[in-house]
């Protein structure tokens, strides 16, 4: 008499598995959109941690599934094994940032002038949701961010302020920033005196001009200098986003001539939520480590 042993089913693990591909899917279509289409930030994080509740409730039955199949042989191995794998994605996007949030300040706006930040050209706005944040940045955010990162302070560049000015939009470019708004661009313009003085050589410099300049007065500078921000400077404000997710930050960068110098400093702000997971910080160094390589040779202490 041959005895036919029949393995128990798991059902664990085929909910499992389809918890794990709704997840999978709610968080793909999701990220899809944030990055290439309409959905907003706010929208996208609800999505997500709606995937991610799927993706915990499909991990833990799939535990269940692989200790029956350990335990009595019962079917359902592979599709355990299948729910791992599509709630990995939604399970490591929040563990990664979990583990940001922990190590990182809760900071959103870093700039490399903590004493006098860079004011922005035109104030980001985003459009109010759950992600709340305190409209004003703190002194006590200022040395949150000193004290996380004490390498993140400005450039000075022994170049004229039209030729680092050069530099900084090419790199500007190259890291995918937007320029969304330019002041005193027109302080970085070569100086054209030399060109004057050649084009009149040669004339006769005893004769009475025929006609004599009235004095015009001085222009006024085209903004209002505000703390942190002087007429001469040259301030370029744009948009970047990661290139992966799509968040949003608001960037801007300010050049200063000094002496025979030219100082660069970088402010990133996070458009939405109370804490950019060190993101801001990253692309800021990534910037002046690019703009270190374009100007490479008159960079100074």
């Amino acid at each position: 008499m041959i005895i036919r042993y029949e393995r128990p089913y798991s059902y664990a693990a085929h909910w499992a598995r389809g918890l794990a591909r709704i997840a999978f899917a709610i968080f793909a279509l999701s990220l899809l959109a944030h990055r290439f289409g309409p959905l907003t930030t706010p929208h996208f994080l609800a999505l997500a941690s709606l995937s991610g509740v799927f993706a915990l409730a499909g991990v833990l039955l799939a535990a269940i599934g692989l200790t029956r199949l350990w335990q009595v042989a019962a079917i359902g191995g592979i599709a355990s094994l299948s729910a791992l794998a599509y709630a990995a994605p939604p399970l490591g996007f929040f563990g990664f940032g979990a583990v940001q949030y922990l190590m990182r300040p809760k900071i959103y706006d870093v700039t490399t002038d903590t004493v006098t930040p860079p004011p922005w050209i035109k104030t980001p706005v985003a459009e109010r949701s759950w992600l709340t944040r305190s409209p004003t940045v703190t002194p006590q955010d200022r040395e949150a961010q000193i004290a996380a990162y004490p390498g993140l302070t400005g450039r000075r560049y022994d170049g004229a302020l039209d030729r680092v000015f050069q530099g900084v939009r090419k790199v500007a470019g190259e890291t995918r920033i937007a320029t969304t708004a330019e002041l005193g661009v027109e302080n970085a313009r070569a100086d054209l005196g030399d060109l004057a003085v050649q084009g009149g050589a040669g004339a006769d410099t005893n004769r009475e001009p025929d006609v004599i300049p009235v004095p015009a007065a001085r222009p006024a500078p085209d903004f209002d200098p505000l703390p942190g921000r002087r007429s001469t400077d040259v301030v370029l404000q744009g948009e970047w986003r990661t290139l992966i997710v799509g968040f949003r930050f608001d960037v801007l960068i300010r050049l200063r001539e000094e002496a025979e110098t030219t100082f660069v400093d970088v402010r990133v702000a996070s458009r939405y939520g109370a804490h950019d997971l060190g993101m801001g910080a990253a692309f800021a160094e990534e910037f002046l480590r690019a703009l270190d390589a374009e100007l490479l040779g008159i960079a100074g202490d």
